[in-house]
């Protein structure tokens, strides 16, 4: 005789104190000292919509970072929500390796349309849920196509913690002691419009660089052989959002395509109109041989995807293989946030808001000199805090700041705003929010910044008459 069996209500599984402090200690307890936003961020959610966190104890937080910019359209966006509930009623499968269904069809069919020439040259390859798996099939389909085995990857840049991922990563840290990395891997410098690593800044250094790379490439004394690759982001992220100038990224296309070097271009964190284009590279007009989307592509939920050039699909059935390739919840919330972002024009609106929240940040700059540069594209800012007291460089750049950065970081989360950090030390600030963000909210941003400015030991210059 069948009984009625007990349902499980996972949200409400435990009858601990709904505390912040409380749900922190069990996390310590249950995870490894891996764990890193809740150092930063101590907090336990509770509920999210919009740009809008809150909390267990019911306090709410303004959310600039947004999954580091998985969530488009923000939390729980009523469309993405009824796309899951359209998959969970319809009897679809919720996991399908790498077998089709018609879900699967119609998204991939609407991502191509969205690559360079409606995706006419591009085909599909579904990897592991993550950029980190999708970097690795982009590096070993490299390495297939041109029988050699080198990388040139570029300082700053992030790519992933996985072993191929992490070894044309950029910073140091995460490295130290990890022996026995992928080899054969050649860093070059990135260019940076504040900080200039050749010590020569504006145009100049941009062609310098330009000139220097062309070199390392035709030289036949330069030391380097010729690689596989060379990956690279349009907008650095976790490098301090540095955006690639236009002349540089050109230049980089046109060498690599004249010596058979694929050019990879990680478009995880930059991509599907975060920079104000659809995609980061669309601003240097340049195609690249491969391109690595993850993050917002899912909608919110997992899912890793490269665009391949089809002259450059070279891969054997099941060479390079993952068990979540297929995950229909991902597909379908993907599909809702792509549609919406492309017909609702979402790109244009993010471009107008991030050109006013720059000029409105640079003046606040004006007021605190320990904000040293602000520079991003659309929906992707970075702040670099300084130390004004002391002596600048030859370029006129105070040094960085990354204890301050900290500081204010947790001056915002205590005043109700998330954000992350990054570059060099810690010390930028950076926005991820929503892309749905209201301008209303962004000025509830900047009133929260500057806030946070002040609770950090920062006083307002007075610039009148300036």
């Amino acid at each position: 005789m069948m009984t009625d069996k007990v349902r499980i209500n996972t949200l409400n599984a435990h009858s601990e104190p709904q505390s912040n402090e409380t749900f922190l200690a069990r996390q310590a307890e249950f995870e490894s000292n891996v764990r890193s936003y809740p150092r930063k961020l101590p907090f336990a959610i509770a509920r999210a919509q919009g740009a809008w966190l809150t909390d267990v104890e019911n306090n709410q937080y303004l959310d600039c970072l947004a999954g580091a910019g998985t969530l488009a359209l923000g939390h729980n966006h009523p469309d993405v929500l009824q796309s899951i509930q359209n998959v969970i009623t319809s009897g679809l499968p919720l996991h399908t390796l790498d077998l089709t269904t018609p879900l699967k069809d119609a998204f991939s069919a609407y991502l191509l349309s969205l690559l360079p020439g409606e995706g006419k040259e591009y085909c599909l390859q579904f990897t592991g849920p993550s950029g980190a798996d999708a970097v690795e099939a982009a590096l070993k389909l490299a390495k297939k196509v041109t029988g050699r085995s080198g990388i040139i990857s570029f300082s700053g840049g992030y790519h992933g913690m996985t072993h191929g991922a992490l070894a044309v990563t950029g910073n140091l840290s995460p490295k130290e002691a990890v022996h026995g990395m992928m080899p054969d891997v050649q860093f070059m410098p990135y260019p940076r419009e504040y900080r200039c690593p050749l010590g020569i800044g504006g145009e100049a250094g941009v062609q310098a660089l330009s000139d220097y790379f062309e070199n390392l490439i035709s030289d036949v004394e330069s030391g380097v052989r010729k690689p596989a690759a060379v990956i690279l982001e349009a907008i650095q992220g976790e490098g301090g959002v540095n955006p690639a100038p236009a002349a540089w990224l050109q230049r980089i296309r046109n060498v690599t395509r004249e010596h058979g070097i694929l050019l990879i271009v990680d478009e995880v964190q930059a991509g599907f109109a975060r920079s104000g284009k659809f995609f980061a590279f669309e601003h240097a007009a340049i195609e690249p041989d491969i391109i690595v989307m993850s993050k917002a592509v899912g909608g919110g939920l997992p899912l890793a995807v490269l665009g391949i050039k089809k002259q450059f699909d070279a891969w054997s059935p099941g060479h390079h293989t993952g068990t979540f390739r297929g995950n229909q919840l991902a597909m379908a919330t993907g599909l809702t946030t792509l549609k919406i972002l492309k017909e609702e024009n979402i790109a244009a609106k993010v471009a107008d808001q991030g050109e006013w929240l720059k000029s409105e940040l640079r003046g606040l700059q004006q007021r605190y000199p320990a904000i040293g540069h602000i520079r991003g594209r659309g929906l992707m800012i970075g702040i670099e805090m300084v130390n004004p007291a002391a002596a600048p460089d030859r370029q006129g750049c105070y040094p960085a700041d990354g204890e301050l950065a900290a500081l204010i970081q947790k001056k915002c989360f205590e005043g109700g705003l998330i954000l992350e950090r990054g570059g060099r030390n810690g010390c930028v600030l950076r926005l991820l929010p929503s892309l749905l963000i209201t301008s209303g909210e962004l000025k509830i941003f900047l009133d929260k910044f500057e806030t946070a400015l002040q609770g950090a030991g920062l006083k307002p210059a007075d610039t009148r008459g300036v």
